[in-house]
C-alpha cells in the first residue's frame, strides 16, 4: 500500500467514488474555488492532443477531463475503476468509449496510446509505481505522459494556510455540497500524505519515463508532471 491509500482497499476507494459520483464535478468546482477549470485547461495544453491521436485519460471519472481532448479530434478513452463514475459520465457523454480499468493492470495492449494522462487520481491508486509502469507500457515510443496532481505549495507561509484549509475547511464545505462528505476527509488526508514534486519526478524516472519535468500551478497547490517514452 502507498501512503496515499491510507489503508483503504481498492474496493473501498472505488465505493467511495461511486458514492460521490452524482455531484462530483460540482463539489470539485466549489472546493477548488473554481481553480479546477484552469488546471484542466493547463492539462489540455500539456497533453497537446492532435487529430487522430489516441489519448488515454485515467481516473477520468465522469469524463469532464476527457472532453478537451475529444474536441481536438483525438480519440480519447476515459478509463476509471469506479463504475458509479462511469455510469454518470455515460449518461452525459454517450459517444465516449468509457472503459472500466485498474490503473495497475490496464486492459490495453503495449504501445497503444500517443498520450496517457491522469488528473487528481494517481494518489488514490493502491500502487503508484505499478501504475506509472503500466502507463509507460501502454504508451507508444515517442509518446508522453501528463500527470496533474495536488502537491506541496512552495512558499512555506502559504503551505501552512493551505494545510489548515485541507484539514479543517475542506471537510466542512464538503458537508454542505457533497453527497458523501466523509470521502472528502479521506481526500484531504491523501493530499497531505502525497510525495512532493521532486519525489514524484524521481518515481516517474524509475518507472522508465525520460525527460521528466514539472510545473507548479497555483503556487504548488497543484503540479503538472510530464515525461516521454523513448
Amino acid at each position: 500500500m502507498t501512503r496515499a491509500s491510507l489503508n483503504k482497499q481498492p474496493h473501498e476507494v472505488a465505493s467511495m467514488f461511486d458514492d460521490v459520483a452524482e455531484r462530483y464535478d460540482l463539489t470539485n468546482d466549489v472546493l477548488s474555488l473554481g481553480q479546477d477549470r484552469r488546471w484542466r485547461k493547463e492539462v489540455a495544453k500539456a497533453v497537446d492532443a492532435r487529430p487522430a491521436q489516441k489519448v488515454l485519460d485515467l481516473a477520468a471519472g465522469t469524463a469532464t477531463s476527457s472532453l478537451p481532448f475529444a474536441r481536438t479530434g483525438a480519440y480519447v478513452v476515459p478509463c476509471d475503476f469506479s463504475l458509479g463514475m462511469l455510469q454518470v459520465g455515460k449518461k452525459k457523454h454517450t459517444w465516449l468509449p468509457f472503459t472500466a480499468g485498474d490503473a495497475t493492470r490496464l486492459p490495453f495492449k503495449d504501445d497503444t496510446f500517443d498520450a496517457v494522462t491522469i488528473s487528481f487520481g494517481l494518489r488514490n491508486v493502491q500502487d503508484t509505481d505499478a501504475a506509472l509502469r503500466e502507463m509507460h507500457r501502454v504508451t507508444r515510443p515517442g509518446g508522453r505522459v501528463v500527470i496533474c496532481e495536488f502537491s506541496h505549495p512552495t512558499w512555506a507561509p502559504f503551505r501552512t494556510v493551505y494545510t489548515e484549509y485541507l484539514m479543517r475547511a475542506l471537510p466542512s464545505v464538503a458537508r454542505a455540497v457533497s453527497s458523501s462528505p466523509d470521502a472528502y476527509v479521506y481526500l484531504a488526508e491523501s493530499i497531505r500524505a502525497w510525495p512532493d514534486q521532486p519525489a514524484l519526478a524521481e518515481r516517474l524516472r524509475e518507472a522508465g519515463w525520460s525527460k521528466v519535468a514539472w510545473r507548479d500551478l497555483t503556487g504548488g497547490v497543484v503540479a503538472l508532471h510530464r515525461g516521454f517514452k523513448e
